[in-house]
């Protein structure tokens, strides 16, 4: 018997392993292949960096959430507290039929809210019950907030109640529809930024799953709980791009009230003309002076009425909104194609990116899902200056990418995907396809045409790039034949 009357089933988290001390059971090769894609490339703060004292607070456990002896530990269940769960069933079983009677006291509990009771027989005092959001694609906003509700929720009663620790189960269960990727997501970087912000009298929170969902928690935790600085930068291309506001909240820019940095004086260089005059002051009072309407504003751009800075402002949040999409989609199908890869550095020693013309079946594939994997892949490599080669070598019409697909791709994607841009490498151009690019160099994208380089040999190529530095298909060295 311990001091809380548990019995031997229980399990005293004291014992259980840290995530700072468990190893990466995906081993070294894993660990290579992630860093692999970070060669050369400058190191830049990631949102999640490598703490060993929030570390320390993490436990990843496989097993039941009921049979912890830890200060609290969390139920999943619906609007009425009686889901007939895995892991209501289990909590019920071991806590006894005084919780059923505590439950019905309750009166409920609303999605994203979070109840305590007395943990009754459990090893654990209490317990905290939540309810997760029925999840549906069409509203698929709400149940993030809601789902994000939860988990903050519980750790905020958590540090009210002066509680040294509590367990989470996975919350939302599968019949609620919730994928559990996602669901993953929100949970680690939810727990991850109260613990920054708020959870210093919080000494350990554990997440129990079970053997179908410890690998996802497995492949997740390091994104939001790197156990060194190596892994944070290996874990840093597969941090999604939502990854909510300083708590963790899920962010709709759209449906934000803007507020200026400094609402009582109007400064210089912000907008002074982008909106009508009733939204340049409401009220007396300076905290009540609004940026803009998002309606309106998108009804100015097109009339050209908006100032470069809100021209901006709006791109971004445009292109933010493709990056999500291209975090949150299956794309393995495009990936396969092998068109689009990183290999090593040029002479200056900036990341090369290769583009394999004939890999690209243009009237065959979903070209949205293209550009999605292009976004996807290139983000994190053009926050600094990459160059890249494009192998034209044995294309077909049916390899020709369509000008107008050019012209949306670069109209959508960052400013740094430009900026960033040193070189392109055009490697065995056609007559035509050097047409088609001095056309669209020129009268398409500006500051391009200099940055362009007909490439007719690969020994012209290797003046630039090394050839051990560039993973060149085979049937391309095939075609220029030993003699180039």
């Amino acid at each position: 018997m311990d001091p809380l009357g548990a019995r031997s089933q229980f399990v005293e988290v004291q014992t259980l392993s840290t995530w700072e001390r468990q190893p990466d059971l995906e081993g070294e090769e894993t660990e290579k292949e992630y860093t692999d894609s970070l060669v050369s490339q400058e190191a830049f703060p990631s949102p999640f960096p490598y703490r060993e004292d929030i570390n320390r607070k993490i436990v990843l456990y496989n097993g039941d959430v009921a049979l912890l002896n830890c200060t609290a530990i969390v139920n999943t269940s619906n609007e009425t507290l009686t889901d007939k769960n895995p892991i209501s069933e289990s909590i019920l079983l071991h806590a006894g039929p005084e919780l059923r009677d505590e439950l019905l006291k309750l009166n409920g509990c609303r999605t994203g809210e979070a109840k305590m009771t007395k943990g009754f027989n459990l090893a654990a005092r209490f317990i905290i019950h939540t309810v997760g959001p029925k999840y549906k694609a069409k509203y698929r906003t709400a149940a993030e907030s809601s789902l994000y509700s939860c988990y903050r929720n519980v750790m905020q009663l958590a540090k009210e109640q002066a509680m040294a620790s509590v367990a989470f189960c996975v919350v939302s269960t599968t019949k609620r529809g919730y994928a559990l990727e996602d669901a993953t997501h929100i949970a680690f970087r939810t727990v991850r930024r109260f613990l920054e912000n708020h959870g210093k009298s919080i000494e350990m929170v554990v997440f129990a799953v079970t053997d179908m969902e410890e690998p996802t928690y497995r492949k997740l935790l390091p994104l939001y709980y790197p156990r060194s600085e190596e892994e944070e930068r290996a874990s840093l291309p597969l941090i999604p791009a939502d990854i909510g506001n300083s708590e963790g909240e899920p962010v709709v820019p759209e449906r934000q009230i803007r507020i200026t940095e400094k609402p009582g004086s109007l400064e210089d260089d912000c907008e002074e003309e982008t909106l009508d005059s009733d939204l340049g002051q409401v009220g007396n009072h300076a905290f009540a002076r609004m940026e803009g309407d998002v309606d309106k504003q998108r009804k100015l751009i097109l009339q050209g009425q908006l100032s470069d800075a809100t021209i901006h402002k709006q791109h971004q949040r445009n292109y933010n909104r493709w990056l999500c999409r291209a975090r949150a989609e299956d794309l393995s199908d495009i990936a396969a194609l092998k068109a689009l890869y990183q290999t090593g550095v040029d002479m200056c020693g900036r990341t090369v990116m290769v583009l394999v013309g004939r890999n690209i079946p243009v009237t065959l594939i979903d070209m949205e899902k293209a550009l999605l994997y292009f976004i996807h892949v290139m983000d994190h490599i053009t926050v600094k200056e990459y160059a890249m080669v494009y192998f034209h070598t044995l294309t077909g019409e049916h390899n020709h990418l369509d000008s107008e697909f050019l012209k949306k791709l670069y109209e959508i994607v960052d400013a740094k995907f430009k900026k960033n841009l040193r070189a392109f490498y055009f490697v065995h151009p056609s007559f035509r396809s050097k047409v088609s690019t001095w056309f669209f160099t020129r009268f398409t994208v500006s500051g391009m045409k200099e940055k362009v380089h007909h490439v007719e040999t690969l020994q012209q190529l290797f003046t630039c790039i090394l050839p051990e530095q560039i993973d060149i298909p085979p049937f391309i060295l095939d075609y220029f034949g030993p003699a180039h």
